[in-house]
């Protein structure tokens, strides 16, 4: 089963609307960075932005967010995970991100249901369709306009998380090469099935050219845009 078998998409709701966008992959892809230029580069076109991240997102989120990645204890099986996961989504989506979307805010999201179908379904193990209905019932299979994937090569992500996790990886970040392996071949196979909602990114080049690149594949979606070049 595939997410748009869902019929929530954002883009289906009535006017008005913000547009939503999340940014995908694995560790070491630079998200975050990427998600905070790209909000940066929105507002500067006079668009009104939330700059978001999950889990988290959301006071409950976040308290979620910290059980997930905390490495005191023995931490979770996959289904666990995954039901904390759709939880803090649930509350994300709920309490941050619909409304936002209904007072005309464009969304910016680090992280969003396909990290879970990556992560607890190609990682660890769980069914797509599983992870697919739990977002169904706790987010009512709310999905992005756009789906950016960071596409990261293993020697550059191992390279940048020796320089990022230099006290340690948090729980998720921290598993052997094999997990975030089956994490990558995921992302890749989603966005193989679903062209039309995904835009794949390189990530080995330079932050401004990441970011270039990134623009240029939402050009689409901005009135009178110009790509901007990177360095």
């Amino acid at each position: 089963m595939k997410p748009e078998a869902l019929g929530s998409n954002v883009a289906q709701a009535k006017a008005p609307r913000g547009r939503f966008i999340a940014l995908e992959g694995g560790e070491g892809a630079g998200k975050s960075t990427q998600a905070g230029l790209l909000a940066e580069a929105l507002r500067a076109r006079g668009l009104d932005v939330v700059l978001t991240r999950e889990p988290g997102g959301t006071p409950g989120a976040e308290a979620v967010r910290a059980l997930l990645l905390n490495t005191d204890g023995e931490g979770w099986g996959a289904r666990a995970e995954a039901l904390l996961f759709a939880a803090a989504r649930a509350d994300h989506v709920e309490r941050l991100i619909r409304p936002a979307l209904a007072a005309g805010h464009w969304v910016i999201c680090d992280r969003f249901v396909d990290s879970s179908r990556a992560y607890q379904g190609g990682g660890g193990g769980l069914s797509d369709d599983d992870i697919i209905a739990l977002h169904r019932i706790g987010s009512e299979g709310i999905l992005p306009d756009v789906t950016v994937l960071i596409e990261v090569s293993p020697p550059v992500a191992e390279a940048r998380l020796a320089r990022r996790d230099v006290d340690g990886a948090d729980r998720i970040g921290g598993r052997e090469r094999a997990y975030h392996a089956r994490v990558a071949s995921a992302f890749a196979r989603f966005a193989e099935d679903e062209p039309s909602r995904f835009a794949r990114i390189s990530g080995d080049g330079t932050p401004l050219l990441i970011h270039a690149q990134i623009l240029a594949a939402l050009g689409h979606m901005l009135p009178d845009f110009s790509p901007v070049s990177g360095a």
